[in-house]
């Protein structure tokens, strides 16, 4: 039997992608259901015609069981508004493009604002694929959000905010911003998103815009 149709509809019911926590006790009720299958996560890339072949996306830092965290509908949306899936095609692909606010058009960018060594010039994804790297990549960085922030006092809100304002800057450790979260102090924390608006020393309108709507989502109750 295919798991990729459970976990699709299963995925489509919840409106989300899975966390490592999820996605390990789907296939254990699978597996009791006495079916041998062989797990099935995002689906494999395939590359548009007349494109370099995209390699599959790098394996993903499991989200801590413990943590119970995972990206809420509100981080996602305000991810990919800002993200944006840019340089579609004509034939529906989309093609990496360079940072257009950096100095040497690092790091090379595709889809939801993915990066990474496997994006490079002449890269080209399908949408499929694009959706299927934005939901592993979230995985990490919720992760990595949630080790950072350990017992610290968090709402939804506050966490899909630190999660996409560490999507962008891989910031939320040494950030003055993190470390105030932690001690409880989310008025002064709030403020800092308003001082991430630089790209290569620049101050830059879109990131502005950006930081004032995590701002915003993070002071939601």
């Amino acid at each position: 039997m295919n798991r990729k149709p459970i976990f699709d509809a299963v995925r489509k019911m919840l409106g989300r992608s899975f966390t490592d926590a999820e996605i390990k006790a789907l296939d254990k009720a699978i597996d009791l259901s006495g079916s041998a299958l062989t797990a099935t996560t995002a689906p494999e890339p395939v590359a548009a015609a007349g494109s370099t072949p995209a390699p599959a996306p790098s394996p993903i830092a499991p989200v801590a069981a413990a943590s119970g965290w995972a990206l809420g509908s509100g981080g996602a949306k305000l991810i990919k508004k800002w993200e944006g899936c840019e340089k579609r095609r004509a034939d529906g692909g989309f093609d990496a493009y360079p940072d257009p606010g950096s100095a040497d058009g690092k790091p090379w960018t595709i889809g939801w604002g993915s990066t990474g060594a496997d994006v490079k010039k002449g890269v080209t994804w399908t949408q499929k694929q694009c959706d299927a790297r934005f939901d592993q990549d979230m995985l990490s960085y919720v992760a990595a959000v949630a080790k950072f922030l350990g017992s610290a006092a968090t709402t939804q809100n506050q966490f899909d905010a630190l999660v996409s304002f560490h999507y962008n800057t891989g910031a939320i450790a040494s950030s003055q911003l993190g470390k105030l979260h932690k001690q409880g102090k989310f008025a002064a924390a709030q403020q800092e998103f308003g001082k991430w608006i630089y790209n290569n020393h620049k101050p830059m309108n879109g990131l502005k815009s950006r930081r004032a709507d995590e701002a915003k989502l993070y002071g939601t109750a």
